[in-house]
């Protein structure tokens, strides 16, 4: 077998194409998934947050004990960051990752501005979502289940999403390594902050 044949047989393996400027099926399939599961757990949170504010003595779903208490988040003021409750930004962000992932199914080819500018975006959302990481463990002291789905898509959808825009082809063998270490290193933090 030839180092080419040896490339083929890879990027197969990997549903990666040879061609750069075809988004995969396995990617464009990631951002569907990941995408639908923000958005499902940001739409839950915009619902748990009206509820509050309809009625003040409205005790959220997702407020289990002292640990996993959405409605400690709710009622802290780094709930709304900018002005405006935090789910409204998974609202609109969400179904933006999910067309991408649709379309992209559809065989949209998107020039390499869109697929940085994408990159971008996520990298922007995964920093937020790890700015609320530090607030709900070290500043509130609670945690939002709901949050921590919103959390749990947010970063495979930027690993995949910057090493796709940001062409780092080095690392697409890596990409679920480096998400199982990403959510290890938050277990820990939480286990640290928690429980021991």
């Amino acid at each position: 077998m030839t180092v080419t044949d040896a490339d083929d047989v890879q990027h197969a393996a990997l549903d990666e194409p040879m061609d750069d400027s075809a988004p995969s099926r396995g990617l464009a399939w990631l951002y569907v998934v990941t995408g639908a599961v923000g958005l499902l757990g940001a739409f839950v949170i915009a619902v748990e947050k009206i509820q509050t504010l309809i009625d003040p003595n409205y005790r959220p779903s997702c407020s289990i004990n002292s640990v996993l208490s959405c409605g400690t988040i709710m009622n802290s003021p780094q709930a709304d960051t900018f002005g405006f409750p935090n789910p409204l930004i998974g609202l609109v962000g969400f179904p933006v990752v999910i067309t991408t992932g649709v379309v992209y199914l559809c065989g949209f080819r998107p020039p390499e501005w869109f697929r940085i500018a994408f990159a971008w975006g996520t990298a922007a959302g995964v920093l937020f979502i790890h700015y609320l990481v530090v607030v709900s463990l070290y500043e509130v002291g609670a945690l939002c289940p709901y949050c921590m789905v919103v959390w749990a898509a947010m970063i495979p959808l930027f690993v995949y999403a910057a090493v796709d825009g940001w062409r780092l082809h080095r690392l697409r063998p890596y990409r679920p390594w480096i998400v199982g270490a990403w959510y290890a290193v938050i277990a820990v933090l939480v286990l640290f902050r928690f429980v021991f």
